[in-house]
């Protein structure tokens, strides 16, 4: 008996041991937590205290202090200057950023900033005082290495990479203390044309993304979390640059960060009756005859995108639908498809629709409001003849029905009844939501259509183009961009790679007029399997490819390359209309001169060459012929990258240089609580998955001493 009650003894955790092991794991939790407050007290900091880059949440330059590692205090910027200059389809932009280092050491100042999804980066420039730098396209690598070598030895030099088609890095090197630097930048892009309104797109902030994976391991030794960039959250298995693309963001209150001045000079070629910015103040001037200048009402804070419309007048049309630039022996070709009108009174075909929509924390606010509005509007309009299904996600996707019902009034109102009451919150999980809405299949019985409402914030656009290619079939797939500043470019490709359309609402009194043109498209057939080649047959080098469908009020922009000697020929425009065979052909001899189409062409032929990696294509094949094209034509691409080096020394070597980091405002109608708060979130921050971590191991251990105490 004796010995039996020893050994129950032995057997039986020790209190004082067990209570000594919970008490420092308590401790670790509440000293992580302070961390993660401590970071977001930060976002409040003034312009002279120190904060940490892991907890940077405001718009402004921060500089390292002296002697403080880790720590850094707001340098003041003093602003941001676009110009955009506007002739028929094309557009070239010019960004001017200049800052001053208010510290007194020499610095390296690192940002993160958004451009246009399509627009082709050419020229860079360092403004130092009078002097000029200007930048040289290289191999993304070899760039990196001169732009090193010249900060080691002191010399002035700034470097511009691609991080996404959409998202860019810049970083300066060696500027003195008290000095100002002057950055600029210049692309080409395309004007957008749909149901007989021209517009333009600016974007002036990249909002939090998504961020889903495993956090990868930097120092396998130290066991050290991987932050390859200066961004909040860490790289992924599934997102390797995550901390490259996450710049730090202000909380939506904080006023008069990131200050822009914007100038358009737009010069149609037709007669304007209406010219109008959609979120922002604007003031309208007659320069000349069929020209107008247009400037931002005072200075902008950029939190949301600048979205600029125009109309011709009743009498103009546009003369234009060919555009061509001569470089050397090739010629290059700006093509505009418009498509044939269609009878409105014909019955739409009988279709299943799918309705997607986001419901992830970077939806609440505004964003979410939008997005059920345009849903019931869309369910709405659905006919007795149509079959559908809702599909809502965020951390999860869940289907409404378990296979699509019948479009009746009494589907249509528990439809109605189920979007109406959404909130917006969690993650941004749309891999889940695709798996849902893509079957694989081909021959439907009806026309498929997928409609997908999302602001598209998430970091693995490359893993998500790979299912919509994998998973399509015969489905089309609509993307409708929600919010101030959606993620356009893996909206936009979606759309292309779905063979259907982007819609953009960036505000609610947009979502009747703006569903409405997308219903035209979803309810009348489209020109598909379009082909182009010249009247003697040849084939031609043509971007996007292969060619989307063309909608109802919707033009095709396509960038062509012709051969030599078929200047003189007829271009021919081919496809499928229903059942029916469609063809136009346009005369290559009234050929409008246009400069920029041959660069548009290049960023055309390189998007469409880095899209084919989701498809399966060998990056050694995709990387040559991307990095043949970048080159030739001066562009930054996934593997170039533009760098200036100025050839004096200015920093004497035996003085130190620190680093800093360019922050974001938080884009407007978004609520950071729902972001960078809670458990489920749109962006996981890292100290969050620290914490995570931290308990699991403590869980672990004491499991593990628990086991050890019961085999005692």
């Amino acid at each position: 008996m004796a010995n039996g009650k020893d050994d129950r003894r032995r057997a039986a955790p020790d209190p004082g041991n067990t209570l000594f092991i919970v008490y420092v794991g308590f401790v670790m939790f509440i000293v992580l937590l302070s961390m993660v407050v401590d970071s977001y007290a930060a976002v409040d900091s003034s312009e002279n205290q120190e904060v940490t880059l892991s907890g940077i949440r405001q718009g402004a330059l921060l500089f390292a202090t002296n002697g403080n590692e880790g720590k850094f205090v707001a340098a003041p910027q003093l602003s941001k200057d676009v110009e955009i200059y506007i002739s028929a389809m094309t557009a070239r932009t010019m960004v001017r950023q200049r800052f001053v280092n208010g510290t007194d050491q020499w610095q390296e100042a690192i940002y993160v900033f958004p451009l246009p999804d399509e627009s082709a980066v050419d020229q860079l420039r360092m403004r130092i005082g009078d002097r000029v730098i200007e930048g040289e396209i290289k191999e993304k690598e070899e760039a990196k290495t001169v732009y090193e070598q010249a900060k080691k030895e002191g010399k002035k030099a700034s470097l511009l990479s691609q991080e996404r088609p959409n998202i860019f890095t810049m970083a300066v090197a060696n500027i003195a203390p008290g000095e100002e630097i002057e950055v600029e930048i210049e692309f080409q892009q395309v004007v957008a044309l749909s149901n007989g309104i021209f517009s333009l797109r600016f974007p002036m902030v990249v909002g939090p993304r998504y961020i889903p994976g495993s956090p990868g391991i930097h120092d396998r030794e130290q066991e050290s979390l991987h932050f390859s960039g200066t961004g909040w959250a860490m790289d992924t298995d599934q997102v390797p640059d995550a901390s490259r693309i996450t710049p730090p963001v202000a909380p939506s209150g904080e006023q008069n960060l990131n200050p822009v001045r914007l100038m358009v000079e737009l010069a149609a070629g037709f007669s304007i009756a209406r010219v109008e910015s959609l979120y922002h103040g604007i003031i309208v001037a007659d320069e000349e005859r069929d020209v107008k200048l247009i400037r931002f009402d005072g200075n902008v804070k950029a939190d949301r995108d600048f979205v600029l419309e125009w109309e011709a007048a009743q009498q103009a049309r546009p003369q234009a639908a060919l555009f061509s630039e001569k470089r050397g022996s090739d010629t290059y070709l700006l093509m505009m498809l418009s498509p044939p009108i269609l009878d409105s009174s014909k019955q739409a075909p009988p279709r299943e629709l799918v309705f997607v929509l986001d419901t992830s924390g970077s939806m609440a606010g505004t964003s979410i409001v939008q997005a059920r509005e345009a849903l019931i509007l869309a369910i709405s309009r659905l006919t007795d003849h149509d079959r559908f299904n809702v599909i809502e996600f965020n951390s999860t996707a869940s289907k409404l029905f378990e296979h699509a019902e019948a479009a009746d009034a009494e589907h249509r109102k528990q439809a109605i009844r189920f979007v109406s009451s959404l909130k917006a919150n969690g993650g941004t999980e749309i891999a889940k939501a695709l798996d849902l809405a893509l079957d694989g299949k081909q021959n439907h019985e009806r026309i498929r259509q997928v409609m997908f409402l999302t602001d598209g914030s998430v970091g693995n656009e490359k893993e998500l183009l790979a299912t919509i290619a994998s998973r399509l079939g015969d489905s089309r797939l609509f993307t409708v961009g929600i919010g101030s500043a959606p993620n356009s470019y893996f909206m936009s490709r979606a759309a292309v790679m779905g063979r259907g359309s982007y819609t953009y609402i960036g505000k609610t009194s947009e979502v009747e007029q703006k569903m409405g043109r997308l219903f035209q498209k979803l309810e009348h057939p489209a020109i598909t399997d379009i082909t182009l080649k010249t009247s003697s047959g040849r084939s031609l080098q043509s971007y996007p490819d292969p060619i989307p469908d063309l909608y109802a009020g919707e033009p095709l922009v396509v960038s062509l390359k012709i051969p030599e000697g078929t200047e003189q020929e007829m271009l021919n425009i081919s496809g499928r209309l229903g059942v029916e065979r469609w063809q136009e052909s346009l005369n290559l001899k009234t050929l409008a001169e246009r400069s920029g189409v041959a660069t548009l062409w290049a960023r055309k032929k390189i998007r469409s060459l880095v899209d084919t990696l989701a498809l399966g294509a060998k990056e050694d094949h995709v990387r040559k012929e991307v990095l043949d094209t970048a080159l030739t034509h001066h562009l930054v691409s996934r593997y170039t990258s533009l760098v200036a080096v100025e050839k004096q020394v200015s920093r004497p070597l035996e003085e130190d240089i620190s680093q800093s980091v360019l922050k974001n405002n938080l884009p407007h109608g978004w609520q950071a609580q729902k972001i960078f708060g809670g458990t489920a979130q749109t962006a996981t921050p890292a100290q969050l998955r620290m914490i995570m971590g931290v308990l699991l191991l403590l869980a672990a251990f004491l499991l593990l001493y628990w086991n050890r105490r019961q085999r005692v």
